[in-house]
């Protein structure tokens, strides 16, 4: 009778231990599954494809300088991308209403947009410049823009100076929702000045004959930067910095910039 009573003793552990091993394993198990769940998930971009150099849409391929870099970024750091296209002046509301997870799109770091979104180091020195038609002798600097009629694109650095200096200058200021309206009307001579981005126009104006051009110098020392709502994605945007690092060293970021703004 002992020895029965011992095996069945022996028995009940038995069938204990295997009841808290298999307990562990769907424990580890869940946990894995989890982290793979994790690092699947794929961060929405917020872009603005009328903005080359940085974004456009050549037949049904996004190119530019941001598109080059967010992706050799994301590649570096082993996360996913999807890419949303959309007006400039829409990106950071959509990030606000959680449709975006990160915004590239030649934003430029201000103090104002560092109240609603986090920046990663900068990645590109930039400007507003003043650009006028082609033909224009009279306007060859900001001081020549008092009482003109000004295009400036929504949500802009270009827009921003604008509003900031309207009462310095007495501009009549015209806001478009993207850059290629924005040049037309300076061109046909519906505005007499278009403040933009210098790289930006830099660029549209060396590869097609916009009949456009640039005087002066350029008004501030704009620095554009990679954007995530304050607070969120705190774990992505260390990536970012750290992959945007990493690429300048081993020279990925010098050939992404040499692919569009080649001298």
């Amino acid at each position: 009778m002992k020895k029965l009573g011992l095996l069945c003793l022996f028995l009940v552990l038995s069938l204990f231990v295997a009841a808290c091993g298999s307990n562990s394993n769907d424990t580890a198990s869940d946990k894995e599954k989890g982290e793979a769940e994790k690092s699947e998930k794929v961060y929405k971009v917020g872009v603005d494809t009328t903005y080359p150099p940085f974004e456009f849409k050549e037949g049904n391929e996004y190119k530019g300088i941001d598109i080059d870099l967010i992706n050799a970024i994301a590649e570096n750091q082993g996360f996913k991308i999807e890419l949303s296209p959309m007006d400039f002046g829409g990106i950071i509301p959509a990030m606000q209403a959680n449709q975006l997870d990160v915004a590239i799109a030649g934003m430029s770091i201000t103090e104002e947009r560092k109240k609603i979104v986090d920046f990663s180091e900068p990645y590109f020195d930039a400007g507003v410049t003043v650009v006028v038609e082609k033909d224009n002798t009279t306007i060859k600097s900001v001081d020549d823009l008092k009482g003109k009629t000004i295009a400036v694109k929504k949500g802009t650095t270009g827009a921003k100076y604008a509003q900031d200096n309207v009462d310095k200058y007495g501009f009549k200021i015209v806001q478009f929702n993207d850059s290629p309206a924005m040049f037309q009307e300076v061109a046909n001579g519906n505005a007499d000045a278009l403040l933009e981005d210098y790289p930006v126009i830099s660029y549209a104006i060396a590869q097609k004959d916009l009949g456009l051009k640039i005087v002066g110098d350029r008004l501030n020392g704009d620095q554009y930067g990679i954007a995530v709502l304050k607070g969120k994605n705190q774990d992505l945007l260390e990536k970012i910095n750290k992959g945007l690092a990493e690429l300048k060293e081993d020279g990925t970021y010098d050939k992404i910039l040499k692919t569009y703004l080649a001298e």
